[in-house]
């Protein structure tokens, strides 16, 4: 089984990761700053409060792991947001520094080359209006991992509910495929974990909806 470190991992998608890592049999190391609130005892679950920008908490956190999941997310906002790309400019360079190659980041519908695939009332409406700054700043975040040279899977995932697991749903790789979609919080952790032992989506950016 892996080691591995999820930032953000104190809610939403990274609390889900945790929870199915540790059913998978990884060795998780919950990484937020609020990770001692987490609710969860497990013999193989160690927590690390810190910020993600805080480098040498992070520095720390990737020694003897095996792949790192970030889980990131920030409430809409006006104001510049750089908690995406600060972090992904710090993982990357103490990954590669560590020799650390599996990277799995989680950004959103919109981000990157899929703007504009989320439909018109998302992408010309709530997007542009709610979460400018955000996408602006997971851009520059996917740019950054996809510039790293690290074994990188950027996953995208639909219009997120807090519905059950399904265990249903696509990976959509080709852009004339993407759509907008709902997806479960525990449905995309399921498919972070997955990846951890997966080479297929390696230097891809699949956008996960419902199936």
């Amino acid at each position: 089984m892996a080691r591995l470190l999820i930032i953000g991992a104190s809610r939403g998608i990274g609390l889900e990761a945790v929870k199915i890592g540790l059913e998978a049999g990884h060795q998780i190391r919950a990484f937020a700053r609020s990770a001692n609130d987490i609710a969860i005892t497990h013999p193989s679950l160690e927590k690390i409060s810190a910020s993600a920008l805080d480098r040498q908490a992070v520095d720390e956190a990737v020694e003897n792991i095996d792949a790192v999941i970030t889980t990131l997310g920030t409430p809409p906002t006006l104001q510049h947001v750089h908690l995406f790309s600060g972090t992904a400019r710090t993982v990357t360079e103490v990954m590669k520094a560590k020799g650390v190659r599996k990277l799995i980041a989680v950004t959103g519908i919109g981000a990157g080359d899929s703007r504009g695939t989320g439909g018109p009332l998302y992408s010309r409406l709530f997007q542009p209006l709610f979460l400018g700054t955000i996408y602006e700043d997971k851009d520059l975040e996917e740019k950054i991992i996809q510039a790293s040279g690290l074994d990188w899977v950027i996953v995208r995932p639909g219009y997120l509910t807090r519905l059950p697991k399904t265990g249903t749903y696509r990976a959509l790789i080709n852009p004339k495929d993407w759509q907008g979609g709902f997806i479960t919080r525990t449905d995309v952790a399921d498919f972070l974990i997955k990846q951890v032992d997966r080479d297929e989506f390696v230097g891809k950016t699949p956008l996960l909806i419902s199936s």
